[in-house]
This record gives structure tokens, C-alpha cells and sequence, in this order.
């Protein structure tokens, strides 16, 4: 199932991710990671993703921007008995940035019979797909790969190079998300090299970047009180990839979190008093394509303008949206789209705006 317009949403769909994770699987401290089975799902947890943003330029120096993402979530915490009766389903999201604008699609399948899925295929390579939408590794990693994934009117085909290098974010991969015991297990690959060919209205343009993979899982990964999640990863001049998120409160005291890491891939957690990540002006949007909002609603103010300050690292960032329409108007509507790095350093990134 393809969609790309007008569905009738929830008021508040993130409310599901609030909800209890009675029955499933908790994230605890202390999980010792296992690659590749890590990069494969984990069914005993309510939801998990996998997470691709890409900061592209063309032959011409023009800047484009693209992300994939792939969700799947269980429907009760009982085993999966699989094929038809599968209690698990998935959700993709594919969105295309480019200087004549922003298209996004998302889709929707069951688990259980092909529609989608992450598998080891045969045993030999990593393979993650909706209907046409594939991820396929080389080998039982999704690096190196090719991704393919289009919307109405766009679509790319893109390889992907990385080492075997990943970064645990928080505490050895366990990312608390409150002081409330919400949690998940969050590992990244910051480093991707992309290049390939993306085709707008049917005109092909080679390109080629960095890319940022976030593959995260948990059974409830907001707390009652936390309205959705601002999120932002960069890659700076100097070669390091800073990583910075936080949980909005209702009482203004949000949960902020992140991680940098150098060209040689040496990690630094960063926790409150390391980093902080503050809104400098809101740009008022109008959805009128996001039917979760009543007719009264069509318009939003946004935080598309931020600071971003790590002081022990000297690193004191200002980071503007590129393209201020890359609003989804999604099942889960937010607000995703590139940006760019200016002040102490310099460099690109991806932003991500939830709860608004």
C-alpha cells in the first residue's frame, strides 16, 4: 500500500509510543551487542527502525538530500506465529529533497508474507524491503549495499560503503530517553559513504556524500510527560560526526542526550551539562496536505533554526534548515529535512522534528 496524500490520522498518533510495554521485552543496562544479529529484528520489543539520512551534492556542486526509513512495530508482546496470523507490521517512509522541492511516501504492510521485512537471506545477505523499496547488503551487513526507493515523481538508487565500525550510543547502547526508566537500544553507523544516481522527474543526476545510519529498538521509548523529540546529526569540516537529541517535557526540563566522534572513531557520550541544543526562531509552515490536523489547524510553527553547543569540545554551531517545507505529513506526521553548519565549524547534517 502506497501512500503519498490524504489518510485519516489519530490526533495524537505519537501517543502510541507512550504506551505501556507490558509483556514485551524491557531495555536494561548492560546488553553486550552482537553484529550482524543486531542489524536484524528484534521481535520480543514493541517497535524498532532503521534509520538512512543522506547529505548529497550533484556534479554541478546543487545540494540534495534523502531519507529511508523502515519501522516495524508488534502488535501484542505473544510470539509470532508468523505467515498470516504475524502479529507484526511495518511501515516505510522514503522522502527526496531537491532544490524544486520535497516529496516524501510512505507504505504499509503486515509481517509474515513478503510484503516486507529484514532478513538474512539465504543466510548470506542482508535484505531490507518494502514491496520495491530494498535495502540489499553484500553480506550478512547492510555495508557495503545498495539502496533503492522511490516516491510519485522521484526515485534514487544508491551504493553504500561503511566500515564494520559502530558507534553504542548513551551507555554502551543503552539510550535512556527519561528519568522515568524509558529507554532504548541505539547504535549508529555515522560514517557512510553514497554515492549513486537519483532521478528527478525522470532526469537523472549523479550524486554523491555522507550518509548516517541510526538503528534503534524499544517497548516504549517516550515517558507520559514528553510531547515528541527534537534530533539532529551533523558531519563538521574537521571530520568528526556529532549526534545531539532531546525529549521535549512538558515542564521544559527535556531529556538531551548525544554523541560525538572523531575521524578515527573515537566516541565521546555527551549527557546534560555536555551539550546543549536550543531553538533560535520557528518558521511558520502551512499543511495544508496534513489531514491530522482539523481545518482550524492547517499551520505550524517550527524550530527550524538552532544552536548547538558542546563547550569542553569548543564546538558552538548554528544550524539552519535548507529547505524549510520538509514537512511529512505522515501517519506519524514530522518534520525531517537537510541542513547546514555554520560558526565554530562548518558542515551538513540531517534534523528531525517530532511532536509538533
Amino acid at each position: 500500500m502506497v501512500v503519498s496524500g490524504e489518510v485519516a490520522y489519530a490526533q495524537d498518533p505519537y501517543q502510541l509510543l507512550r504506551q505501556s510495554g507490558e509483556g514485551f521485552a524491557k531495555v536494561v543496562p548492560g546488553k553486550v551487542f552482537n553484529f550482524p544479529a543486531d542489524h536484524y529484528p528484534h521481535e520480543n520489543f514493541k517497535i524498532e527502525w532503521w534509520y538512512l539520512t543522506a547529505n548529497l551534492k550533484g556534479a554541478d556542486g546543487t545540494d540534495y538530500g534523502v531519507h529511508w526509513t523502515l519501522f516495524r512495530q508488534a502488535m501484542d508482546p505473544a510470539p509470532n506465529p508468523g505467515g498470516w496470523q504475524s502479529n507484526q507490521t511495518w511501515m516505510a517512509h522514503t522522502a527526496i529533497s531537491t532544490p524544486e522541492g520535497f516529496e516524501f511516501a510512505q507504505r504499509f504492510a503486515r509481517g509474515g508474507i513478503g510484503q516486507a521485512g529484514v532478513e538474512w537471506v539465504n543466510q548470506s545477505r542482508f535484505e531490507a524491503w518494502m514491496d520495491d523499496w530494498l535495502w540489499q547488503g553484500e553480506a550478512a551487513s547492510p555495508f557495503p549495499g545498495e539502496l533503492s526507493a522511490s516516491t510519485d515523481n522521484q526515485r534514487f538508487t544508491l551504493t553504500l560503503s561503511a566500515s564494520d565500525n559502530w558507534v553504542l550510543q548513551g551507555n554502551n547502547g543503552y539510550s535512556q530517553k527519561s528519568e522515568l526508566g524509558q529507554a532504548s537500544y541505539y547504535y549508529s553507523q555515522p560514517f557512510i559513504d553514497i554515492a549513486g544516481t537519483l532521478w528527478v522527474d525522470e532526469k537523472p543526476v549523479e550524486v554523491a556524500g555522507k550518509g548516517w545510519l541510526d538503528r534503534e529498538w524499544s517497548s516504549q521509548p517516550l515517558a507520559d510527560n514528553q510531547a515528541g523529540w527534537d534530533w539532529v546529526s551533523l558531519h563538521l569540516n574537521d571530520g568528526s560526526a556529532l549526534m545531539v537529541y532531546q525529549l521535549r517535557h512538558d515542564s521544559g526540563e527535556h531529556y538531551i542526550s548525544g554523541s560525538l566522534v572523531n575521524e578515527s572513531g573515537k566516541v565521546v557520550s555527551l549527557e546534560a551539562g555536555d551539550v546543549t541544543m536550543k531553538p533560535v526562531s520557528e518558521t511558520r509552515l502551512s499543511l495544508a496536505d496534513d489531514v491530522s490536523n482539523s481545518s482550524q489547524n492547517r499551520e505550524k510553527l517550527i524550530p527550524l533554526e538552532w544552536r548547538v553547543r558542546v563547550p569542553k569540545f569548543d564546538i558552538d554551531l548554528s544550524v539552519t534548515a535548507d529547505r524549510p517545507g520538509s514537512w511529512l505529513a505522515t501517519a506519524f506526521p514530522y518534520w525531517e529535512g537537510p541542513v547546514s553548519v555554520e560558526g565554530s565549524h562548518e558542515g551538513v547534517g540531517y534534523l528531525e522534528l517530532t511532536g509538533y
